[in-house]
């Protein structure tokens, strides 16, 4: 074999791995056929250890990624620094490796035996990379044509060694970033106020119907007013699943033009209309592998809704302007405070997506309808938002204030609470929270405006008018779904109890 053939070949094996114990034994195994070698080590000098770092090695049979250091003599770390060494000189070749410490050293820590090798320095712009040693365990010595033939083989296997760190950072830096994503993801939901308040009292059932199907990948069509929290439901779904580490991409239909929803859901090629300056990716491939929640749903048009239909029919997309298909692993949840059944019969909405939507719906009731939910909520946004508004302490609550705000009807529901609490803290940083200048009004029950708040500070009072009131909403019932005891979250023996103590009379006397 010539010297170019040789030099291709040997090549052609370093350069063919990202992994450099893998092209250093494809290397081996070429290198064994024009003479001997047993074995490679890849390794450098550790200044910080004062020791050498063992980074990779490679026999005919097996290759393997180390990391270990091996101690050192004074005399051989002096030898290992690979300092005062002759310029363009890369390739040591060792006739008696037993004659030099750092040699000696090495071979008698594994274990190896060694009547010859060849060291040969990897060194980019005189950066000195790591050292690849070659091994010949039996009893042929090297020469030097051998080492000339080795340092043939410098530029390829620098290529490689670089070529491999470059590629472990990349890989560690993925990592990184994919920790870094699960816990902003964390902090996001956090600091949005994505946790769920009510799982045990107003989203009870919500939530059992979210673990039933949260580890199936069956579409889920979430209803409810505006305001209820359907995009926290949705990331508790996306979450409790087997996607969760993948994306979740949450799209409002109702806010993209008609003119942009085919690019924004689907993405376009380069060039495919005016300003389509590059490729671009839509929410539906973003979403791959993940979940992609369709909020509004019901405000697509129905050019829109022919589309979508067909992506869930086939999951495959095509861009915009192109010709690839492209095949998708979603899971699909959409939202909607619209009637979609109305819908379909007024043909706004078509009835073939509506079936194919429609296959495990949630209704998340409006706050009215969770009430016992509303003190936990105050605390929670009042918590929340006075950490966004740096507020030096968290601000107390003005006995009666609660009951202030579970009198009130809620149109906006979960959002409108917020809102209304945030408005207080900047209003009144300092706190108590009274909320009586939002000139909230009260709803009305049974064609009577309920009872104004008495201002007082005994808290049995307080407590026997809540009590009463929830007493009257629920018809005098007690126990049970709906009962007093479930909407004020306590048990039903503990509230009978109260009663007694306060003198609350019982259902009979509950319509007076």
């Amino acid at each position: 074999m010539d010297e170019n053939e040789f030099f291709r070949q040997a090549a052609l094996r370093i350069c063919g791995n990202l992994e450099i114990e893998e092209a250093m034994q494809s290397c081996l195994q070429f290198l064994n056929k024009v003479m001997p070698l047993d074995r490679m080590f890849l390794q450098c000098y550790d200044f910080g250890f004062e020791a050498m770092r063992t980074i990779a090695t490679a026999t005919k049979s097996e290759c393997s990624k180390l990391d270990f250091l091996t101690p050192l003599s004074n005399k051989a770390r002096s030898s290992a620094g690979l300092k005062n060494l002759p310029a363009n000189n890369d390739i040591f070749l060792f006739k008696d490796p037993q004659k030099y410490a750092i040699s000696r050293e090495m071979l008698s820590y594994h274990n190896f035996p060694c009547k010859s090798l060849i060291v040969l320095l990897l060194k980019s712009q005189e950066q000195i990379l790591g050292s690849l040693v070659f091994i010949t365990e039996g009893p042929e010595i090297y020469n030097e044509e051998h080492s000339r033939l080795l340092s043939m083989l410098k530029e390829p296997f620098v290529i490689a060694l670089s070529n491999t760190l470059k590629h472990r950072e990349i890989l560690k830096l993925k990592d990184l970033c994919a920790d870094d994503k699960r816990y902003l993801h964390g902090e996001l939901r956090r600091l949005s106020g994505d946790e769920i308040i009510g799982v045990n009292f107003g989203l009870k059932e919500v939530m059992e119907k979210v673990q039933q199907v949260a580890a199936l990948d069956s579409p889920v069509l979430l209803l409810g007013e505006t305001g209820v929290g359907k995009d926290v439901i949705a990331n508790a779904i996306h979450y409790s699943s087997s996607r969760s580490s993948g994306s979740f991409v949450s799209v409002n239909c109702g806010a993209i033009p008609d003119t942009l929803i085919d690019s924004e859901l689907f993405g376009h090629e380069k060039g495919a209309f005016t300003g389509a300056v590059s490729r671009k990716r839509g929410r539906f491939e973003r979403a791959d592998k993940g979940t992609i929640f369709l909020d509004e749903i019901g405000e697509l048009p129905l050019q829109a809704q022919v589309r979508l239909l067909k992506v869930l029919q086939s999951r495959e997309i095509e861009r915009v302007g192109g010709v690839k298909t492209i095949l998708l692993d979603i899971r699909i949840i959409a939202a909607t405070n619209r009637n979609l059944e109305e819908m379909v019969k007024t043909q706004h909405f078509r009835e073939d997506l509506w079936f194919r939507l429609n296959v495990f719906p949630i209704w998340i009731p409006p706050l009215m309808d969770r009430r016992s939910d509303i003190p936990a909520l105050l605390q929670h946004f009042i918590s929340l938002k006075s950490r966004e508004l740096k507020l030096p302490a968290i601000p107390t609550v003005s006995p009666g204030a609660t009951d202030f705000l579970m009198d009130y009807n809620w149109p906006g529901n979960v959002r409108e609470l917020q809102n209304v609490v945030e408005r207080s803290l900047i209003l009144n940083p300092s706190g108590p929270l009274t909320f009586s200048h939002m000139n909230i009004p009260m709803q009305k029950e049974s064609g009577k405006f309920q009872e104004q708040i008495l201002e007082t500070d005994n808290l049995d009072e307080i407590t026997s008018r809540h009590i009463r009131r929830v007493l009257r909403k629920t018809s005098g019932k007690i126990h049970g779904p709906g009962g007093a005891a479930a909407l004020l979250g306590i048990n039903a023996n503990t509230l009978r109890n109260r009663m007694n103590k306060l003198g609350i009379e019982y259902k009979k006397k509950m319509s007076k």
